[in-house]
């Protein structure tokens, strides 16, 4: 991908301070992924007020986005506003050109940081680990009520701004509609009942001051795996990705679990694209190493773990992972190869 953030996709480079503040991060030669503060740069001043906003990506942008991990943008239009996101949250938006998902992720902005190789260009860096995928995707306009984000054109005109101040209660209504939980076997939490969260349940619902704000619970550890779980059983259907067996009780409850590839004590992204759909043991197995994927999908089993014949009971005969049907939940190659390299014991 190239770019001075590269190596943030794994690739080699300079070392790279950890958001802990705990100094040159140790795991730098051991394949960290996640640790975006670099001690060659200098560091931008941090505004004092926090503001919400709305970040544009596309696929086919002619900047260094990082996503998950750094927003590429020129100074010359855009400093003055994502300097006043840093410590707050910002929704990502891919339109029609880009690859159509509309509003599909919210995430946290850490700092921003010159960009060394172009002095008109800067990038905003972002907690990895505060990173949400959304469990729908929100178009920007709701049929018969206007756009989410009230300071665009109710005529349905384009705002080409890529970077765009957002309201408490605009942030609020995308957040409700993006992760309000889909009434569906998937969505079934293998135990205990299914409730809907708290002021998810209409998509356009009045944002209310003296509830809780939607950032307090987007910092919730319960809420966030919640979340992940149902986005992950969704996008496999509720099947082992690893096994093909899609179990479920008398009650339709799915008893396959939801992965993350990079785990969170490792600050890895609560996102579709960084869980696997896996039955207990396999996921047991995925994460103690004995179990790993490479870029070809292929199932790799680490040397003289598990006999042949347990490996036939458990996985497919061709030891293939079975991928989502919709290509953007797909896991990222970035991920399976952090956890190649961190985790797997073959």
């Amino acid at each position: 991908m190239g770019g001075p953030f590269s190596f943030l996709l794994g690739e080699e480079g300079p070392p790279c301070r950890p958001a802990c503040g705990a100094g040159i991060c140790a795991k730098v030669n051991a394949g960290c992924f996640f640790s975006p503060l670099f001690s060659f740069w200098k560091q931008r001043p941090k505004v004092a007020a926090m503001v919400k906003a709305v970040f544009i990506q596309s696929s086919h942008s002619g900047y260094d986005d990082q996503p998950g991990k750094a927003y590429h943008f020129p100074k010359k239009h855009y400093l003055s506003r994502v300097e006043q996101t840093v410590g707050d949250w910002v929704i990502f938006y891919e339109g029609r050109r880009g690859g159509g998902k509309g509003y599909h992720s919210v995430q946290r902005v850490l700092q921003v940081q010159d960009d060394p190789a172009d002095p008109v260009l800067a990038y905003a860096l972002l907690d990895t680990g505060s990173e949400l995928s959304f469990e729908n995707f929100v178009p920007r306009w709701v049929e018969g009520e206007g756009p989410y984000e009230t300071g665009l054109p109710r005529s349905r005109g384009s705002n080409t701004s890529a970077v765009r101040l957002i309201s408490d209660a605009d942030f609020a209504r995308i957040i409700n509609a993006g992760l309000a939980a889909r009434e569906e076997p998937n969505a079934i939490p293998r135990t205990g009942d299914f409730t809907a969260e708290p002021g998810f349940a209409e998509a356009q619902a009045a944002f209310e001051p003296q509830g809780q704000p939607r950032e307090m619970l987007l910092s919730q550890r319960a809420f966030r795996d919640r979340s992940f779980a149902r986005q992950v059983k969704h996008a496999y259907g509720g099947r082992c990705s690893m096994s093909g067996l899609e179990l479920r009780n008398g009650g339709g409850r799915p008893e396959v679990e939801a992965a993350h590839i990079v785990p969170v004590s490792e600050r890895g992204p609560d996102t579709v694209r960084n869980g696997l759909a896996l039955s207990g043991t396999v996921h047991w197995m995925f994460d103690r190493g004995l179990l790993s994927i490479s870029d070809d999908n292929e199932v790799l089993v680490a040397k003289r773990a598990v006999d042949e014949a347990t490996l036939n009971r458990l996985l497919l005969p061709d030891r293939r992972l079975i991928e989502p049907v919709n290509p953007a939940f797909k896991p990222h190659r970035s991920y399976l190869r952090w956890h190649r390299e961190n985790v797997f014991k073959g």
